[in-house]
């Protein structure tokens, strides 16, 4: 009798599983493809007694340097761990502070790469994260065309998504469970959570809109889903280009034997009657504007980033 896979392994015959952690010894366990990090998943690892080493040695071995090149050092060093165990792509983040400067986020992402490929590793393996502003995904765009590949965060809303197309990104990172908290917390009482589970899930719809209109417009750009406060919302989104899952929710999946099928469908996108649309500097801003969970999300999430970013700063010093 053959043995029931579990929910993680058929999740990876019809979508590409990537770790969201810093945490890189977390990652044999789970085999992913790739690995994304943040400011704070690199705070949070360095601040566990096996990593406390290898962010002094960062620090002693570049000492004097200015701090935000120590920054992107230690970032690139932990990104270098990473893709020493996992065969795909690591995502590294731009200084959240420079969200709002098209032309530092240049100049922040052309220097990770090259902080990179000092060691070796090949530019198509990085991905640089930006946050989706207007002016971050301008930078991506002057990035991409340089052969640098941007994956785009902090996405909450369709029109963030259809920029980050235009500009042809490489990939972006619509934020699931940041969108359903937001719901959730607008509801109050009102909130049925029978009723906002899986496909009705607000983080899972958004994701859906985004993948369906790539797919029928045929815009290369991938989605990677993130964010998941549930295993409902990963298995929601199951045939998504690609989900970033944290250790702890891999954990839940290689423990889940319940047979899984593709929710979303490439071919089946393809004939949905959808309108095209594009935007302009203007008109994105309008679109963001009139999102109100999608202002206050993108505001929140790149203040916690520099709030995070400063206290990485401080543990550099102090080392």
């Amino acid at each position: 009798m053959n043995q029931p896979i579990s929910q993680l392994e058929a999740l990876k015959s019809f979508t590409t599983v990537v770790a969201d952690t810093g945490d890189f010894k977390q990652l044999d366990a789970f085999k992913p493809q790739d690995a994304t990090t943040n400011p704070s998943l690199i705070l949070k690892a360095v601040q566990k007694a096996e990593y406390a080493p290898l962010l002094k040695d960062t620090v002693n071995q570049f000492r004097g340097r200015p701090l935000d090149e120590i920054m992107d050092r230690l970032l690139v060093r932990f990104g270098c761990e990473i893709l020493s165990i996992i065969p795909g792509r690591v995502s590294t983040e731009v200084d959240a502070r420079l969200s709002f400067d098209t032309n530092a986020t240049v100049a922040r992402g052309e220097r990770i790469i090259e902080l990179y490929q000092a060691q070796g590793i090949h530019i198509d393996r990085v991905l640089i994260k930006v946050a989706s502003t207007w002016e971050g995904i301008q930078a991506a765009q002057q990035l991409e065309r340089k052969g640098i590949h941007t994956n785009l965060t902090l996405l909450f809303s369709f029109c963030q998504a259809v920029a980050c197309g235009q500009a042809k990104v490489q990939l972006i990172s619509p934020f699931v469970g940041r969108i359903y908290d937001w719901y959730k917390k607008s509801a109050g009482s009102a909130w049925v959570e029978s009723d906002n589970a899986l496909a009705n899930d607000p983080g899972v719809k958004s994701v859906a809109q985004i993948y369906n209109y790539y797919k029928k417009f045929g815009i290369a750009t991938e989605v990677m889903g993130a964010s998941f406060r549930n295993a409902g919302q990963i298995t929601a989104l199951a045939g998504c280009d690609l989900l970033t899952i944290s250790p702890e929710l891999l954990a839940t999946l290689a423990a889940t034997n319940v047979p899984l099928s593709a929710s979303l469908n490439a071919e089946k996108a393809r004939v949905l009657d959808l309108q095209h649309v594009s935007y302009d500097e203007a008109g994105f801003r309008l679109a963001l504007n009139e999102d109100a969970m999608a202002t206050e999300k993108l505001a929140e999430g790149i203040r916690a980033f520099c709030v995070d970013a400063v206290k990485l700063e401080q543990l550099l010093l102090a080392a």
